[in-house]
């Protein structure tokens, strides 16, 4: 049986984990902007962030959304 390298041996989990909380950041710091931006205009925020439809709060809100908009660019 011919031996096979481990997943985690290809790649480097470091910097993998950066890379994410890098682009989990940005797209939080956005999203909350929009989020602010929409009460001070008193539109339902809500209804702009996908995820966030059943969110109690804007951080819970724009997290649902920033794994939502992950998801589909991961």
């Amino acid at each position: 049986m011919q031996h096979t390298p481990l997943i985690e041996a290809d790649h480097a989990p470091a910097h993998e984990s950066q890379a994410f909380w890098t682009i989990f950041l940005l797209a939080f710091v956005l999203l909350f902007v929009v989020v602010l931006l929409a009460k001070l205009v008193g539109v339902h925020w809500r209804e702009l962030l996908p995820g966030a439809e059943h969110a109690k709060g804007i951080g819970q809100g724009v997290k649902a959304a920033v794994y939502t908009f992950m998801s589909h660019i991961i």
